[in-house]
């Protein structure tokens, strides 16, 4: 990945993000998470080729 956000993180800062992101909201939230996220991207790019 080498896009500009993530550019200044190595694999260790992502990787302790990633575990962060497991404690905080636990593991059956995550497929959760996933699919807002998920979701929120697919309308964003939708929205972007739309005039």
């Amino acid at each position: 990945m080498t896009s500009m956000t993530l550019a200044f993180l190595g694999w260790p800062e992502i990787v302790g993000i990633l575990v962060l992101v497991v404690l905080l909201f636990g593991a059956r939230k995550l497929p959760e998470l996933a699919r807002g996220l998920a979701g929120g991207v697919k309308e964003f790019k939708k929205a972007s080729r739309e005039d």
